[in-house]
């Protein structure tokens, strides 16, 4: 029997130990002081006691290129990179001084558009196929919020399609069925909207659909009833929200080619996997080309900037002003710099080319030692974004992971990981991410705490 993520785990004291053996007592004293001032002393859920960081999250110093040091002066190979925006490490010095150079010689906000605002948006339509035109924004919240309202207005339509698991920021509109108790969900090929938590507003569901990912029965058969009700179907490429799950072979082409075929207009998140997965993001490395593309975590070298973007004819309404993209700090002088910096620094000739090795060799090398160790466990991954499953069943969506997946034991690894200074996220939902900066000699150091862990995992199964 496992703890699921849909149960929340209940914080411990503050005073008590993160790992047996490595001292956090400064991570411990700061979340005591912190809890005083901050609703569950930290700012975002993924950082909280109840999403696995039991009894408190580690406090942090700095981090310089793949690795984090934190209050007590432990210095960890840094695999969650801020959950993934620190594509390039920390502190990458091309974007860093692009920020100080823009702040100390221009400024910050203007209200007014500057030239360096093009050049960033004619990086990324010559980086992406699929997108002729892109706004830039804040977050991938309002880019998701953005693309669906586009998609509403440009098909008369209200109905959105989205999948169990997959999670596209915190809005009313789409915060349902991210982690659903499975006993509030519904029957498997049909599942029922389930709200994130208290305080959505009721009504919001009827206008959502929810489905099984990896299904394309399920996709086809929704399409074929409702279709004319359908404004868009909004997917990560590459489920990224709960583990890492790839999608099957010809799922990704059967859902291009049925909303084609009724009128809907495809949106991809590649809020996670846009400029990760290679500079044309997933879609560039999968050969898919969706209607409308969100984008976030790849773009800023680790400054907060978002984008929405696609067909020329989706975006003239926001051309026209029918459709309304606001904000007072899109594309900022700080963002827009970083983003300019990084996407410089990615179009690098053969940088992808590294990263991918890098992160095969910790991919293929854990899966080794996993398999050595005779556990019941995989690495699911692409390139520089993978997840180690303790599972004996394969995973291919939400429920599969609910039913299937060894919480507990997940828990052990990242303990026995975290333990010998090899840091990722507690929750098995979540990503290791590889950056630019991660070394062949980071993977070694990486696979041989790998192989003490798997050895204590499997002699205490």
């Amino acid at each position: 029997m496992h703890t699921t993520n849909a149960e929340a785990v209940q914080a411990s004291s503050p005073g008590a130990s993160l790992i047996d053996g490595l001292d956090t007592a400064g991570s411990a004293r700061l979340f005591e002081i912190a809890c005083r001032t901050i609703p569950g002393g930290v700012n975002s859920t993924a950082r909280a006691t109840w999403s696995g960081w039991d009894p408190y999250p580690l406090f942090v110093r700095s981090g310089q290129g793949a690795h984090l040091t934190d209050v007590d002066g432990n210095t960890y190979i840094d695999y969650l990179l801020g959950l993934g925006p620190m594509l390039l490490g920390h502190r990458p010095p091309r974007v860093t001084q692009a920020v100080v150079d823009f702040i100390q010689n221009r400024g910050t906000i203007f209200a007014l558009p500057t030239e360096d605002e093009a050049r960033l948006a004619q990086k990324i339509v010559a980086a992406i196929p699929s997108v002729d035109q892109v706004r830039l924004c804040n977050t991938g919240t309002e880019a998701v919020m953005y693309a669906t309202r586009l998609a509403r207005a440009f098909t008369g339509r209200n109905k959105i399609v989205r999948f169990e698991g997959m999670y596209h920021g915190f809005s009313d509109a789409i915060y349902w069925s991210k982690h659903p108790a499975l006993d509030k969900a519904g029957p498997d090929r049909h599942p029922v909207p389930v709200p994130q938590g208290p305080g959505l507003p009721k009504g919001v569901e009827e206008n959502l659909i929810i489905l099984p990912w990896n299904d394309a029965d399920a996709l086809a058969d929704t399409l074929k009833r409702e279709g004319n009700s359908i404004a868009a179907v909004l997917t990560e490429p590459v489920m990224c929200n709960t583990g890492c799950i790839l999608p099957q072979p010809g799922y990704l082409e059967a859902m291009r080619e049925l909303t084609h075929r009724h009128g809907v207009v495809l949106i991809y998140d590649e809020v996670i996997t846009g400029f990760r997965l290679g500079l044309a993001g997933a879609q560039g490395r999968l050969g898919i080309k969706p209607d409308l593309s969100v984008f976030a975590k790849g773009i800023g070298g680790g400054f907060p900037v978002a984008a929405a973007g696609g067909r020329a004819d989706i975006m003239a309404l926001v051309a026209k002003g029918k459709v309304s993209m606001a904000g007072t700090y899109s594309a900022n002088g700080i963002a827009i710099a970083a983003a300019n910096a990084a996407l410089d620094e990615l179009a690098t000739p053969g940088l992808f080319a590294k990263l991918d090795a890098v992160s095969d060799e910790l991919r293929l090398g854990l899966e080794k030692v996993l398999k050595d160790a005779g556990l019941p466990a995989y690495v699911v991954g692409l390139g520089p974004l993978m997840q180690v499953w303790f599972a004996q069943e394969p995973i291919h969506n939400y429920r599969d992971a609910e039913r299937h997946a060894d919480q507990d034991t997940f828990r052990r690894w990242w303990e026995g990981m975290l333990a010998r200074k090899v840091l990722f996220h507690p929750g098995a939902y979540e990503n290791l991410f590889v950056s630019t900066a991660h070394t062949h000699a980071d993977v070694a150091a990486t696979l041989a705490a790998a192989r003490e862990v798997a050895a204590e995992l499997a002699h205490r199964a």
